[in-house]
């Protein structure tokens, strides 16, 4: 996590080093730090809880770096800790998790790691690629279905996607877990937004009760961009759980602290990094503590 996140720590360190480590902690200085964290992504909420926090207790003096790093560490880990939720496949078979998000942020990647890590706990697993659109969606797909030893469900280029998700559902029948990808879809395109609400309605309709999981994976490099997926997706896909991606490549790791403050969504999973084991399940203190340089 410390790895993945060093560029935003680095960022976020180079900006605020040197501001109250011998100046007196005052309203001027204080606001230069707000304007920091919030040019970093942590969210208007969080920067005013972490100066806010700094004036009460030490505004007469002068303030370590290291000290400073504790704070931010500490608020951020109040924020998220509450969030910070693995993803539990338990009771239904197959257990049905959809995993959707606008093209790029690494859907069909998560999947496979998913798939992966569940193989592993010793769970079957069918794989289904809802992506029609795109045929090299499918055949990383199949790649990933190879490498965790899970079944994979593919239908021709252009098909109904809906129509082959409920054809999975009889296929993965007595399978324990059922991965659902989907098309890669910007949140202002109304029709490809309805064709998702299909997807979801064929699901509930077929199986009550599923989707048991709808995750939703983030770019972490998006930024604020990251906030209104958020909003739109949650709208029409009644998002679970996110899937925080790319925090290794970008100095924007700090929006996962606004998107948690906003929506209060279970965090399962952050990506650093390109291998199979770098899915990692978010743990709040560790992502606090490596945003903060600790």
């Amino acid at each position: 996590m410390r790895r993945g996140l060093g560029r935003s720590s680095n960022r976020l360190g180079d900006q605020v080093s040197g501001l109250f480590t011998k100046a007196k902690l005052d309203a001027s200085s204080l606001q230069d730090l707000e304007d920091i964290l919030i040019e970093a992504d942590l969210g208007v909420d969080t920067a005013m809880a972490i100066t806010e926090r700094l004036s009460g207790q030490r505004f007469a003096r002068g303030i370590a770096a290291d000290e400073l790093q504790e704070v931010l560490a500490e608020e951020v880990e109040r924020v998220l800790a509450p969030l910070a939720r693995p993803l539990e496949v338990t009771g239904a078979t197959p257990f049905v998790i959809l995993v959707v998000g606008v093209n790029g942020t690494g859907k069909t990647t998560t999947i496979g790691k998913i798939a992966a890590q569940q193989a592993r706990a010793g769970r079957s697993v069918v794989l289904v690629a809802g992506d029609t659109f795109r045929a090299a969606a499918v055949e990383q797909l199949k790649i990933w279905g190879e490498r965790s030893g899970a079944s994979v469900v593919t239908a021709p280029p252009k098909s109904d996607a809906a129509g082959l998700v409920y054809e999975a559902l009889d296929v993965a029948r007595d399978a324990d877990v059922l991965l659902i990808d989907t098309a890669g879809r910007l949140q202002n395109r109304g029709e490809l937004m309805a064709e998702l609400e299909k997807i979801v309605r064929v699901i509930r309709r077929k199986m009550p009760g599923a989707p048991h999981a709808v995750l939703l994976t983030l770019d972490a490099t998006t930024g604020q961009n990251a906030l209104n997926q958020v909003d739109i997706f949650a709208k029409i896909a009644g998002v679970t759980g996110l899937v925080m991606t790319k925090l290794d490549g970008t100095a924007r790791g700090g929006i996962l602290v606004a998107i948690g403050a906003k929506h209060a969504l279970p965090i399962h999973y952050v990506g650093v990094g390109e291998g199979i084991d770098d899915l990692a399940p978010f743990r709040a203190r560790d992502y606090a503590r490596a945003i903060a340089g600790l």
